[in-house]
């Protein structure tokens, strides 16, 4: 049986950028970094409210993927926030751009995407 999501992982094309994006920006915290030499890659474990993960990779190179909501393949990255338009607020202070806010018909919680430096689709999506 599967108990809960154990983490996701990222590769990013600009390592730094990226690293400042998820620490400093959405607030995550650092778990541990290395630097893995054979591999000429960096992998960062960044704590999503001490409860999931995101393993952040730089590799030399990596193939661009679309990443479009609409895509094939894994859709998008939500994460789940006590006031959207609050945590709109607090990104545009960094530069960060969000879509307008939508409602979800089903629910009726409200939700916005945004996007990380590569362009990976993420979700802002209300408790």
């Amino acid at each position: 049986m599967f108990n809960r999501i154990h983490h996701v992982a990222i590769i990013c094309s600009d390592y730094e950028k990226s690293k400042d994006f998820y620490i400093n920006k959405l607030g995550f915290k650092v778990l541990a970094e290395v630097y893995r030499a054979e591999r000429k890659s960096y992998k960062l474990d960044l704590a999503v409210n001490d409860v999931y993960q995101i393993e952040l990779f730089s590799f030399e190179n990596p193939a661009p993927r679309p990443s479009r909501p609409e895509a094939q393949g894994l859709r998008h990255l939500a994460f789940e926030v006590d006031d959207v338009e609050k945590e709109i607020e607090r990104l545009s202070t960094y530069g960060i751009i969000t879509e307008p806010i939508r409602i979800d018909e089903f629910t009726d919680k409200r939700f916005a995407f945004f996007a990380d430096p590569d362009g990976l689709p993420l979700e802002l999506y209300e408790k």
